[in-house]
């Protein structure tokens, strides 16, 4: 599957550095503007970037933003989507209020700027941008978009909390509640609810390959965390950080890893409030009550 379209791509002036480009969804010539631009620390013009496979790795910053793109507009499903590579694709930027500039050049943006009516803000410094300054889901409600990464997959019937975060090639594939960390690469099911602090391990760091995902109508507490894939109806209690080499007891007694576990459906993991065991219990996984239909009612 060839896909093409056409961006508006933002340049560093003295040095040719692509800092970012926008792909609209009408796949129109339409351009931007910003105070950087005004005063010349940047220049744009229109790209048009083919992707004649997914499977193959990008080859240029243009590239990346695109599949970052399709992630965002729900196109394409995390880790569906070749991004090997992609760090070291992307320029290091400064998100201001006034356009994105090299870090390096915000101060002369200050000084080239002090005449206009603006009082500038750097929303980060980073090599990703929010994806609501880009891409607009549908039936999404977002708490902070500072915490959500151009490249994050959120399908309708999102909320995410205001202490919630999405990286890129990640996200959800219908009605959740996340109010937790989903770390890249990680894929949440349908009426799932990830709890307040609680953290899901991605493949960024720390050597991990592994990726994690959700089934359907799972409950991840709060300030718990989960290090590996959770199938449908389950629940890990709040506070219970269950790694892959966590010695988790069955109903039988036995004892196994928990990677021995990763995928199974109807569990719930606690640990035991007087031996400090964790445990897995077959559950209906109806205990926790599911999700309030009127919150994930974006429209």
């Amino acid at each position: 599957m060839t896909i093409k379209r056409i961006g508006h791509r933002y340049i560093d002036s003295k040095s040719g550095t692509t800092l970012d480009v926008w792909f609209p969804r009408s796949n129109k010539e339409i351009g931007r503007s910003c105070l950087a631009q005004k005063v010349g620390l940047i220049k744009s013009d229109f790209v048009e970037v083919e992707i004649a496979s997914v499977d193959d790795a990008p080859k240029s910053v243009e590239d990346a933003y695109l599949r970052l793109h399709l992630l965002s507009e729900c196109a394409v499903k995390p880790n569906e989507i070749n991004l090997d590579g992609v760090f070291g694709l992307l320029a290091n930027v400064a998100w201001t209020s006034a356009g994105p500039v090299l870090p390096s050049e915000v101060e002369s943006l200050r000084e080239l700027i002090a005449g206009e009516d603006h009082q500038l803000n750097v929303t980060s410094i980073d090599k990703f941008p929010r994806m609501t300054d880009y891409v607009i889901p549908e039936g999404v409600r977002i708490g902070n978009a500072d915490r959500v990464r151009l490249g994050a997959h959120l399908a309708s019937g999102t909320t995410i909390m205001h202490e919630g975060f999405c990286n890129f090639n990640a996200g959800t594939l219908g009605n959740s509640m996340i109010e937790g960390r989903i770390s890249a690469g990680v894929l949440i099911g349908e009426n799932s609810d990830i709890g307040g602090g609680a953290s899901i391990m991605g493949t960024l760091s720390g050597g991990g390959k592994q990726v994690v995902s959700m089934g359907q109508r799972n409950l991840l507490g709060a300030n718990a965390g989960l290090g590996i894939s959770l199938g449908d109806d389950c629940i890990v209690e709040s506070g219970l950080y269950l790694t892959a080499g966590t010695k988790v007891k069955l109903p039988d007694g036995s004892i196994v890893s928990a990677r021995e576990l990763s995928g199974e459906s109807k569990l719930l993991y606690r640990r035991h409030s007087q031996t400090g065991a964790v445990e897995a219990i077959v559950t209906d996984g109806t205990s926790w009550g599911g999700l309030n239909s009127a919150l994930h009612s974006n429209d």
